[in-house]
């Protein structure tokens, strides 16, 4: 003869006992110890019907949002007007609204506004995000010593400078790049090598279809000269074929800033750009040598 759970013959005996040791605020693992029932399925049974106690469940941060979640459902909202309102994931208000009523079926253009709406939500969540991570990255970095500065500066040149190639021999310090915090940061690096400001001269290049005047302003504010100082500005020809993303008012072209008499800055900073790369002490198996 098969027997149900039901059948256990301690069953009629030790359900008063788990419910009244439920009632009184015990857990299962309490109630389980007490009445040595350690098989989960008689457990189950035994504890039927009988709620747990609130210390024994977990605080759930979203169960704010889920209440609030409900609440805009019943007035009658979709899971886009839901998302706008409270600026969670539609999964997640799928998951706790599915069992309440849909809302009246919306026009097609009054469809398309919440949609939009949530979409905007969703781009202005993402962008604050996106700020905040930039924000705590920048408190990361803090003061930069000397040292550090060096090194930074020494690969900034490697990566934007003019280079010396064996074909083409070009000892100098040249360095280009349309991006002012760059400059700054070169600039900066020029200095903490002793770089006399006599010796480096700034140069616009940029292409005609912009505002050269403005662009030689900006430049020259930037870099504290007066804009008589700036060498004679190169102008780019354009191509009609070519469509330009770098246009408008803030476009500024590039600037070029070359230090004279720098054929010997320039060897030591090919040297220090292969200390960096020797001391990073990365096994590839390949001699590194200054060409």
């Amino acid at each position: 003869m098969t027997h149900t759970r039901r059948d256990h013959p301690d069953y009629e005996a030790l359900r008063p006992q788990a419910v009244a040791l439920r009632h009184a605020g015990l857990s299962r693992r309490q109630i389980r110890d007490r009445l040595h029932v350690h098989n989960n399925d008689i457990l189950n049974r035994l504890l039927e019907g009988v709620p747990a106690p609130d210390w024994t469940r977990r605080p759930n941060a979203k169960d704010d949002l889920r209440a609030k979640a409900r609440e805009l459902r019943l007035q009658g909202m979709t899971y886009d007007e839901i998302q706008v309102e409270l600026g969670c994931s539609k999964s997640s208000i799928s998951l706790w609204v599915r069992d309440l009523p849909k809302p009246a079926p919306r026009t097609r253009e009054e469809a398309s506004a919440i949609a939009r709406r949530g979409w905007e939500a969703t781009l202005k969540r993402r962008e604050e995000e996106r700020r905040q991570t930039k924000t705590d990255a920048t408190r990361e970095i803090g003061t930069l010593t000397d040292r550090e500065l060096f090194i930074a500066g020494v690969a900034l040149y490697w990566a934007e400078g003019t280079k010396d190639k064996p074909h083409a021999r070009r000892e100098g310090v040249t360095f280009v790049n349309s991006d002012p915090n760059v400059i700054r940061l070169y600039l900066a690096w020029l200095n903490l090598l002793g770089v006399e400001p006599e010796r480096v001269r700034h140069r616009v290049m940029i292409h005609s279809t912009a505002d050269v005047a403005a662009a030689e302003h900006h430049w020259a504010d930037l870099v504290g000269v007066d804009v008589a100082a700036l060498q004679k500005t190169t102008i780019k020809k354009h191509n009609p074929k070519t469509v330009r993303k770098n246009v408008g008012e803030g476009y500024h072209g590039c600037l070029v800033i070359r230090v004279l008499q720098s054929a010997e800055l320039y060897r030591r900073i090919e040297g220090w750009w292969y200390g960096i790369v020797l001391g990073a002490k990365r096994p590839t198996g390949q001699e590194v040598r200054p060409t």
